[in-house]
């Protein structure tokens, strides 16, 4: 971890912002802590860092126990259905519904915590076979059923764009997704909100927030390559 990757992506993401004409302070950073200590995490907390993202309910909730109470965690990781007791009150949003089932267990769990979970529908704009999430045609249909749910609230969106090595390339996938986002916010359907999109990682991030994203999930670009033989 290096305190001064950490300012810099802060300062990349204003100035994104500023040539877009958005407010800086509309966009969330994420911090992508997966692998990576805690004392690492601590770092990152010491400079000003609020906003945590895990990919694994395990490693999220040891990590829980060990650092301060205000951090606000994410869930931006594939999620399966048996793990959503562990963090369905533990958590303040999780960006990586892309099923109908997984909302519904999630909406179970918080009727058993006495809790309210606020959601993002993952959407697979790409149409990535690799990936999951919903379709872009398919997204509406399901927010619509999801949207019944008392104890789960839809937010907004999120995707994974593809790898690439040109940032310009995943502009068209932001921008859809962000079309996406405003055609559901026309409808105006009780429950759901679509001010949140969760888009850009530490290749493309400022691609996405001139594209209007409202969280970047940044995790090597702060906290350097990780070592995947540690997982």
């Amino acid at each position: 971890m290096n305190t001064a990757n950490l300012l810099e992506i802060k300062n990349r993401i204003n100035a994104a912002a500023l040539r877009a004409g958005r407010d800086p302070s509309d966009i969330e950073l994420i911090a992508v802590s997966k692998y990576k200590p805690a004392e690492d995490i601590l770092e990152a907390y010491n400079a000003g860092q609020r906003h945590f993202g895990e990919n694994h309910v395990q490693e999220l909730v040891s990590k829980i126990e060990l650092l301060p109470g205000d951090i606000k965690w994410h869930m931006i990781g594939n999620l399966q259905k048996n793990k959503v007791k562990y963090i369905a009150d533990k958590v303040c949003m999780i960006h990586s519904v892309g099923s109908v089932s997984l909302a519904e267990q999630i909406q179970k769990e918080a009727e058993k915590k006495n809790c309210d979970v606020d959601i993002l529908l993952e959407v697979n704009v790409a149409g990535e076979e690799s990936k999951s999430g919903f379709s872009a045609e398919e997204v509406y249909d399901a927010a619509m059923q999801i949207a019944k749910l008392s104890r789960v609230h839809i937010k907004g969106l999120m995707t994974v764009a593809p790898f690439v090595n040109d940032p310009e390339e995943n502009r068209p996938v932001f921008k859809k997704l962000h079309d996406i986002s405003v055609d559901i916010e026309r409808k105006k359907v009780d429950n759901i909100s679509m001010r949140e999109l969760s888009m850009g990682m530490s290749g493309d991030f400022e691609v996405a927030v001139e594209e209007g994203a409202t969280f970047v999930r940044v995790g090597t670009a702060i906290f350097g390559e990780r070592d995947y033989s540690k997982k």
